[in-house]
């Protein structure tokens, strides 16, 4: 089936093929959990169901992530995807993937493309001996290329990582789809691991542990300094390329995005504007969780602390650092976000109807801990 869309493009599957597949969902996917995933994820368009996250087949990649042998953390996951991203570009410079063919980069571009992957999987895992590695590879050739293939972290060896290599299915037949789709389940991925660490440092606090909770603070900090990597290699995406395939993207949009706005919340409870608003009411599993009585965050377990009086000015001092270096890792996130969607869209409208590069300037002027102004 993956063969078959990389060959047509999943907008573009006959209805012969829907049917089967269909069929084969109704008769045997029933207590076979990622096979009614995966075929979910490849009939969401024709059966009016396009959203983010089966265009991300994030229901497969989160089943693979809970798979009982495998045991893999959002931060490792986004790792295995990046690395993903490098094998299949030099496998595909070596004549594989003739299904994504169409518009494949330039060498310079791919050199390019390659450092930026690279740099993010060293980053990831933490091998700062490796820090020259990705200026490397603009130098190898094509057989030393593959021969990094195998370097490369994987998943586990399980039967349910079969799967992985299953979970980009491209709406069309351009090339740079595979690498648009996997940054985007890496960015996913990503704030899966902020918003966890947003719990942790709610728990923290709670139990008046202030320098655990800084330390988690400042773990997601490295954590937008990866996502800013993200956005480098997306830029290596030619413009008129992205708008070949985005066309056949409408109603699959970030602003769906759970993880992110479930971190959001996580920090405090966004402004009314922005609850109203289209960031929120395409989330409603999340604006439900917000207006929740007992929805909790960091913001008020940091008003409680103050009011509790048992924290000294030391410690408020380095936590109200560490909550400043995360506002502020989050504002260049989000400012690198617009400059690149400036770059690509230009006065396109987003695909999910927002008008684009205005609703990221908008953005701009949120806060993660706005109610925090007259103790910080």
């Amino acid at each position: 089936m993956t063969e078959h869309v990389r060959l047509t493009g999943r907008h573009f599957l006959p209805d012969r093929v829907l049917l089967q597949l269909r069929d084969i969902r109704q008769r045997h996917a029933a207590d076979r959990p990622l096979l009614h995933a995966f075929l979910d994820c490849v009939l969401d368009k024709h059966e009016g169901r396009f959203h983010n996250r089966t265009y991300l087949a994030l229901p497969v990649l989160e089943l693979l992530m809970d798979e009982r042998h495998a045991a893999l953390s959002a931060d490792r996951m986004s790792v295995m995807l990046m690395s993903d991203v490098v094998r299949f570009e030099i496998e595909a410079a070596g004549g594989a993937h003739e299904g994504t063919g169409r518009g494949r980069p330039d060498p310079a571009r791919l050199g390019t493309r390659l450092r930026h992957a690279l740099r993010f999987v060293a980053k990831s895992l933490g091998r700062p001996e490796d820090g020259d590695w990705p200026s490397r590879v603009a130098h190898l050739s094509q057989s030393r290329l593959e021969d990094l293939v195998d370097h490369l972290p994987r998943p586990p060896a399980t039967d349910g990582f079969r799967w992985f290599d299953v979970t980009v299915q491209p709406v069309s037949v351009l090339h740079d789809e595979y690498f648009f789709i996997r940054v985007l389940q890496t960015h996913e991925m990503l704030f899966t691991a902020i918003a966890a660490d947003m719990g942790e440092v709610i728990r923290e606090l709670r139990a008046g542990d202030l320098a655990a909770g800084v330390e988690r603070i400042d773990h997601a900090v490295a954590m937008f300094e990866r996502a800013a990597v993200l956005f480098r290699i997306v830029a290596t995406l030619r413009a008129e390329h992205f708008s070949g395939f985005r066309q056949y993207t409408e109603g699959a949009s970030a602003i769906q995005s759970e993880e992110y706005k479930r971190f959001e919340i996580l920090c405090g409870v966004p402004t009314a504007a922005r609850l109203c608003s289209s960031a929120f009411t395409s989330v409603p599993a999340v604006k439900a969780e917000v207006e929740d009585e007992h929805h909790d965050s960091v913001t008020r377990a940091c008003l409680d602390l103050r009011a509790e009086g048992r924290v000294g000015p030391g410690e408020w001092h380095r936590l109200d650092a560490a909550l400043g270096r995360l506002e502020n890792g989050h504002q260049r996130w989000k400012a690198a976000h617009r400059s690149l969607a400036v770059r690509m869209l230009g006065d396109a409208h987003g695909t999910g109807y927002t008008d684009g590069v205005p609703y990221l300037t908008q953005c701009l002027d949120n806060r993660l801990f706005w109610q925090l102004g007259t103790s910080r």
